[in-house]
């Protein structure tokens, strides 16, 4: 595959060129450990590195061309060097040519917010599928190309793999394409060059203070996403939230609004809730959902109106919404033989614990007991630890206090970090069991017939990250272990 510098060139703002732009590019990269003869590398300055140290190194490699934000002290004879105000959005732009376009081709629609993003944009690819249509899945759980899995590092990958994984969608035929679009992508600009049919905005919690240092900062990130949305695509905001109509203030799309209690374009409303399902009405007409909890009724009105906004026919999305069947790892019940039930949850942001351990309160009422299971990650935002803890220990009869990811840090600091945020009635129903099985298996071999155990913060996650390593882990297999432990 090769394509003209010159033709490459008229996707992004140029600020400065020195050399030749009639010439042959070969590949495109911007890591500089995968630079060949005759590519266009890319110097973006990253979080923990610069490509631009890099330049010596990818001039010795014979590339043809390189884009950067700061010109080298030197220059090699035969390489051109382009001057550009932000590499990260040339590379985002450069991405999308290099690979003729493809998010022009397809109807492609993005999903931001802090929770329902996964949910979201799984339900929409499934209804597409449903309705007939091929269509893409780019999520934090797994990619999907028609029905092709393909393994996922990143909520919403770099602009390479991403363009390449939308060009793959075009060459087999797909119409539309459905993606979670994280705050880390808006301030990277991963998104860069992308044509969006159109956005949806789910909620804004507090997440990703580690990257952003601000929930100002978050939200911000997440208003570009429909600040980049062109005239012809909508916008579905979440009514409800206080940062609903925020995030489509400066958008040229269409905007629209779904709400759960207020009048909106699309309105959702919960009649009846069960541990397997939710009675719902969507516009006035009732439906019967294979989801449980008021922030699935969310989840699934944005989908209805999202669904009927991409085009599909408004009476089969009707039926359709019935087939609908949760993703992995999002409210996934269990049962055991004698009357224990066990949810994992990917809840890990104190705004969806509230979320989960509310909706299972409905359910079982005042009398009935709930265990959670729940741990924070390591090197990620330590203010949210306190409050994950106080928001879990007052919904629970018992909360036994984990390991989550720990990464670099000391599983046990992070433990402490949480009980911090307990007050001593709070710490007289807290347990510590550092060992996330051991925990697991604690909580439900204490657990009496009719209590529900809430293992939270990993749900589809199949690995526990310690000291950069990544271990097989799966809540789902550990909680079936466990069941049989406790019925043999």
């Amino acid at each position: 595959m090769t394509s003209k510098l010159s033709s490459l060139l008229r996707d992004i703002d140029v600020l400065e060129i020195i050399g030749e732009t009639d010439k042959n590019i070969t590949s495109l990269e911007s890591d500089s450990r995968k630079v060949e003869k005759d590519a266009l590398f890319v110097a973006v300055k990253g979080v923990t590195n610069d490509g631009h140290k890099y330049i010596p190194v990818v001039a010795s490699a014979h590339v043809a061309a390189i884009v950067c934000e700061e010109m080298p002290a030197a220059y090699e004879k035969g390489i051109t060097y382009i001057r550009v105000a932000d590499s990260a959005e040339a590379l985002g732009r450069l991405a999308s040519a290099w690979h003729g376009h493809p998010s022009r081709k397809l109807k492609l629609v993005g999903v931001t917010g802090t929770n329902g993003k996964t949910t979201t944009a799984t339900l929409l690819y499934e209804m597409a599928k449903f309705e007939g249509f091929k269509a893409g899945l780019l999520s934090t759980v797994c990619n999907y190309v028609v029905d092709r899995a393909v393994p996922t590092t990143h909520t919403t990958p770099d602009p390479l793999t991403l363009n390449s994984l939308l060009a793959q969608m075009v060459e087999e035929g797909c119409e539309y394409a459905f993606m979670e679009v994280s705050s880390h992508s808006t301030a990277q600009k991963r998104v860069a060059g992308l044509n969006f049919a159109g956005g949806i905005f789910t909620n804004l919690t507090r997440d990703h203070l580690d990257y952003h240092g601000t929930v100002e900062n978050y939200m911000k990130a997440k208003k570009a996403f429909f600040d980049m949305l062109p005239a012809d695509a909508f916008a579905l905001t979440n009514a409800d939230d206080k940062c609903g109509m925020y995030m489509v203030q400066n958008t040229k799309a269409k905007v629209y609004t779904y709400s759960l209690r207020s009048d909106a374009d699309f309105k959702g409303k919960v009649l009846e809730t069960r541990l397997d399902g939710t009675l719902m009405l969507l516009n006035g007409r009732e439906v019967e959902v294979q989801f449980t909890g008021r922030f699935n009724a969310y989840n699934l009105t944005d989908v209805y109106g999202a669904s009927i906004l991409s085009g599909f026919d408004p009476e089969e999305v009707i039926v359709n919404m019935s087939r609908l069947v949760p993703v992995a790892g999002r409210f996934q019940p269990f049962l055991s033989p004698d009357g224990v039930a066990a949810i994992v949850d990917y809840a890990h942001t104190p705004d969806a614990l509230v979320n989960v351990l509310d909706t299972i309160r409905e359910i079982v009422g005042p009398e009935g007991e709930i265990i959670t299971v729940v741990g924070a990650g390591g090197n990620r935002d330590h203010g949210k630890r306190p409050m994950m803890a106080q928001e879990a220990a007052c919904r629970s009869d018992l909360l036994i206090l984990t390991s989550d990811n720990p990464r670099d840090e000391n599983p046990e600091d992070i433990i402490n970090d949480m009980k911090a945020g307990l007050n001593n009635d709070e710490l007289k129903r807290t347990e510590c069991v550092t060992d996330r099985r051991e925990a697991i298996r604690h909580a439900i071999s204490s657990a009496k017939p009719g209590c529900v155990v809430l293992i939270a913060g990993k749900g589809h996650e199949t690995y526990q990250e310690v000291c950069g390593v990544r271990h097989h882990f799966d809540d789902r297999e550990e909680v079936k272990d466990a069941f049989n432990s406790r019925n043999n």
